[in-house]
């Protein structure tokens, strides 16, 4: 059994000494530390998600400016392409209309060129007629 004499309450007294002295030492320090480090943690996890929300708000605007972008690029092309095909249909309608008057000139000048060809023929028959005749009745 236990006996209570003068050694227990000197070691109880020693335990109570060394927990004293090693809570000064020892435990408040490292408290204090754990407890800097906790703050420092809280600081630093308020600031990460501080950046974090500030990083999907500008990616929030930049998808944003993106589809605009996309939306104004779409109608500039669409806006382009109109533009484009009305330019064709005027180049086209011009050129149609450019090469008509060349063929109407060009059927004018052949007419014009038909009509002399025919008239130099027709001379020309009864000179040819004429020998023709003169030969034929020089073999008959």
């Amino acid at each position: 059994m236990i006996d209570l004499n003068y050694t227990f309450f000197v070691q109880l007294v020693n335990f109570l000494v060394i927990l004293t002295v090693l809570n000064l030492i020892l435990l408040r320090p490292i408290r204090g530390i754990i407890k800097k480090r906790a703050e420092i943690m809280s600081e630093k996890l308020g600031s990460i998600e501080d950046f974090a929300a500030k990083a999907e708000a500008k990616l929030e605007s930049y998808k944003a400016a993106l589809t605009g972008a996309r939306v104004e690029g779409q109608e500039l092309r669409m806006t382009l392409k109109a533009e484009g095909v009305a330019v064709e249909s005027s180049v086209l309608a011009e050129a149609g209309a450019e090469a008509a008057e060349k063929v109407a000139a060009a059927r004018k000048e052949i007419d014009g060129q038909k009509q002399t060809a025919l008239k130099a023929l027709r001379a020309q028959v009864s000179a040819y007629a004429k020998d023709v005749a003169g030969k034929v009745l020089i073999k008959a």
